[in-house]
């Protein structure tokens, strides 16, 4: 069950789909697609060669915490020493940082196929680039100087510490404590839990970036500041020097990304430094985990990759039964599954769903690059509102597909052996942290729909209409029927908001779906867009574009309608959900 590197398809979205060179981002009109079908390559045979051979490894054997140190899994210490050596982890960093200035759309074509591969080994490389993104965004000059180069080369790694015993979406119960000392650093004190790969023997030095409570704050989390610190203290030459009061006390045992340290972190006086201003740690916070959302988005679509390309290589191989219209394999005992409608149905949802996804992740990462580079007014606006979309959306629908997958399977996908049970297990997961998707879909209707008077999920619906109108009918009348059941409901939210905010609430999860599937579905319409193009051109392979405008019309005719659905439930309202009371659940 080998993992296939989905170059090529990545490449048409990047340069038809999304038409890279002529972005206008900074370098971006040297990435044609010779450069890229270089880089794509060579990430696709680390990812098939190097990271997918350690996917089960990791899994069967985990990690253990030996003498307060964690020791990874077999071939994880030189896998991280290949991905390093081939700079994979600078791509899109500052080159004054080290990094080598690439477009962030194209990190991300990369990291999908890296979290495909291994999603528990990428898990060390997401989070440190995370950390250095905030260090980036609000550290000072010297701390930039002294974290984000060793960072860049991948030499030291990052984590978020941010949950504890007694909270997790709620920071605001958040009691580590950080005291003033007399040379300017802060000694903290106190517990963190579920941090993903809190330490590890695969870099010199571990940075935590760690959420903590300062005096004279207030409660709540205005009391909250953001501190980088490091596993060892460095010295006057920035190289790793004293153990700080900090460690590991305990691993999770978990249901799946094994491989992915998951500790439980004790800071007894640790010595640390402020990140951004005192009191202010939310917003500095904030940059890492809006950029941790969307790199989950990321991991749910990786899994469904795999899952779905293992899917359809068995149904292709498993005899089973007979064709409804007679023998397709007359010379053997029986037909392969991939003649029965109901298992090409399951592969075409997996299929049509993977790479509208793909395209919605990467049309994300452009508009971060664009509101970078500052060159889209709009660019900001419409990524805060697609973080919980791709976050969210993403991450249900892919467990979906990897269930889906495993069903192609049947008994043997229950096989821990097989590996399609690894793949639901660790998809699982993204659908729960760096919040879990009803917190998702509370900040979607709570807090994205009415910023700024509504004006970024309105720009949003423009592009769908916009789409829809441009779009051949079998593309465009599905699309615009789904963007006048989004409208109808941002009317239903808006007047149920009003009176009852309970009601609004009730609906977030289906309104979240809702703006999913016209997110993909004014994916798709771009896609079939640059399809019929490369067909009437002669450019590209005939029967890859084709086979783009089979997939999309499947999108279309079969899952769009389920806009539909979620509008009636969104009117539903919150009567039934809310009647109950609580004690007689």
């Amino acid at each position: 069950m080998a993992y296939v590197p989905p170059v090529d398809d990545l490449a048409f979205v990047l340069h038809d789909v999304l038409e890279l060179e002529r972005s206008g981002l900074p370098g971006a009109a040297d990435l044609d697609r010779e450069t890229t079908a270089a880089i794509l390559g060579e990430a696709g045979r680390l990812a098939a060669e190097v990271l997918a051979p350690l996917n089960a490894v990791g899994d069967r054997e985990g990690c253990r915490l030996e003498n307060g140190v964690v020791v990874t899994a077999t071939g994880f210490l030189a896998a991280w020493a290949a991905l390093k050596a081939g700079g994979w982890t600078s791509l899109d960093a500052d080159p004054a940082h080290g990094g080598q200035g690439m477009p962030h759309v194209v990190q991300t074509a990369v990291g999908e196929m890296f979290t495909a591969a291994n999603m528990a080994f990428q898990m060390f490389a997401g989070l440190s680039h995370g950390a250095a993104g905030a260090i980036a965004a609000h550290g000072t000059a010297a701390t930039k100087a002294l974290y984000l180069p060793r960072l860049v080369a991948g030499d030291w790694t990052g984590t978020m510490q941010l949950t504890e015993p007694q909270c997790g979406t709620d920071l605001g119960l958040i009691a580590t404590r950080a005291e003033p000392a007399a040379d300017g650093s802060w000694r903290l004190s106190g517990t963190k839990i579920f941090i993903s790969a809190g330490d590890h023997d695969l870099a010199e030095n571990i940075v935590h970036l760690v959420l903590a409570r300062t005096p004279g704050g207030g409660p709540g989390t205005r009391g909250l500041s953001l501190f980088i610190v490091p596993k060892f203290l460095p010295d006057a030459l920035g190289r790793p020097g004293a153990r700080n009061a900090l460690a590991a006390v305990r691993l999770e045992h978990k249901m799946g990304i094994h491989a992915s340290p998951t500790c439980e972190m004790r800071l007894d006086g640790a010595t640390g430094w402020l990140v951004g201003e005192r009191h202010k740690g939310m917003p500095a916070m904030f940059t890492m985990m809006n950029a941790a959302r969307l790199w989950v988005g990321l991991q749910g679509l990786g899994q469904a990759v795999a899952a779905g390309q293992a899917a359809a290589g068995y149904a292709r191989e498993r005899l089973q039964g007979r064709a409804v219209r007679g023998p397709a394999n007359p010379g053997g005992p029986a037909d392969p599954l991939i003649v029965h409608p109901d298992v090409r149905r399951t592969l075409m949802d997996i299929r049509a769903f993977v790479e509208g996804a793909r395209a919605l992740a990467l049309w994300t990462a452009l508009l971060i690059d664009r509101d970078r580079a500052g060159t889209d007014p709009a660019a900001e606006g419409l990524v805060a509102l697609m973080v919980p979309v791709v976050k969210g959306f993403l991450t249900d629908r892919s467990f979906a597909a990897c269930v889906a997958a495993q069903q192609v399977w049947g008994g043997h996908g229950y096989i821990e052996d097989n590996g399609l049970a690894q793949f639901v297990r660790d998809a699982r997961v993204a659908m729960i942290y760096e919040g879990a998707n009803g917190i998702q879909a509370l900040d979607l209707v709570g807090r994205k729909l009415p910023a700024e008077g509504g004006r970024h999920v309105l720009a949003f619906l423009a592009l769908a209409k916009a789409a829809a109108a441009a779009a051949e009918p079998d593309f465009g009348a599905p699309l615009a029927a789904a963007a006048a059941d989004l409208e109808a409901a941002l009317a239903v939210l808006a007047a149920a908001g009003a009176k009852d905010p309970d009601d609004a609430l009730a609906g977030a999860t289906d309104f979240l779906h809702l703006m999913g599937h016209v997110a993909l579905g004014l994916m798709w319409a771009r896609i079939a867009t640059a399809a019929r193009a490369g067909l009437a051109a002669g450019r590209g392979e005939r029967a890859f574009l084709e086979a783009k405008l089979v997939t999309g019309r499947h999108w279309m005719a079969r899952e769009m309608p389920a806009t539909a659905l979620h509008l009636a439930r969104i009117r539903a309202g919150g009567g039934t959900v809310m009647a109950l009371a609580a004690d007689a659940f």
